[in-house]
């Protein structure tokens, strides 16, 4: 399994408008973070999980010209923002893309893609397969999925977990449950927002303490706002088995 690192940012990331802090101003590319979101390659499959309005400049980042399917967290605009652009998907596979999120998730999809869904498309328009999932397993297109439900706050988020690798972005809680679903992982994908308090993400603090519970072999966080310092800088408070993560870093397990 190979997992690449499409987007490491927030929407309070980098380059914030009109700040001029040392990591906006930043000449290190790991200081440059799209949207979250990550690429997943196993068993010959590929897999993108959420498609934030960063999606299509990833896509050409990182020379993706197959993608069998596209996994949804949650419905907040920086994470289904790019959706509209799997059309380029759509045209190259001449196949519908298949796309799996919980009922809550695709019923925004939905309603902020309605020109996908109508009886009569315009030419041209995403061709969209939703499938609703719900905090069991499930397989898309051969592989196998394990939700790891999570709060963000009130609102409920899913991670998932696919052979040794979970990641988990948008989260300020996970339930012993969940982390009972993690057990054993080798590599963890997990958010930290910043170091100041925040309603509905991890603080870097935070991200450490929940890292050293759920004890993964390497641990990456993401997520990150421009808050949170320097890579460089910030990379030296962290243990050998802790990292930041950046775009385009990419992992094997």
């Amino acid at each position: 399994m190979k997992i690449t690192i499409l987007g490491s940012g927030t929407s309070q990331g980098v380059p914030a408008i009109g700040c001029h802090c040392e990591v906006c101003t930043s000449m290190d590319f790991r200081d440059k973070r799209l949207r979250s979101s990550i690429f997943i390659e196993t068993q010959g499959k590929n897999f993108v999980i959420d498609t934030g309005p960063d999606f299509r400049q990833q896509m050409l980042r990182e020379n993706i010209v197959k993608l069998d399917a596209v996994i949804l967290t949650h419905s907040h605009k920086d994470h289904i923002a790019g959706l509209d652009d799997v059309r380029a998907f759509n045209h190259l596979q001449k196949a519908d893309m298949p796309v799996y999120g919980t009922h809550a998730t695709l019923e925004q999809v939905k309603t902020e893609f309605y020109y996908a869904f109508a009886d009569e498309k315009y030419p041209g328009t995403p061709q969209l397969q939703v499938h609703e999932i719900e905090e069991k397993q499930f397989n898309a297109e051969d592989i196998d999925f394990v939700p790891l439900p999570v709060m963000h706050m009130k609102m409920p988020v899913l991670g998932f977990r696919v052979g040794d690798f979970c990641y988990i972005t948008d989260a300020n809680h996970i339930p012993e449950n969940t982390l009972a679903k993690m057990k054993d992982c080798k590599v963890l994908i997990l958010n930290a927002l910043q170091r100041d308090p925040h309603p509905s993400h991890f603080t870097f603090d935070q991200a450490i303490a929940m890292a050293k519970k759920i004890n993964a072999a390497q641990t990456y966080f993401t997520h990150i706002s421009h808050k949170l310092g320097l890579h460089k800088s910030v990379e030296k408070e962290l243990s050998p088995s802790v990292h930041l993560a950046y775009d385009g870093l990419t992992i094997e397990l």
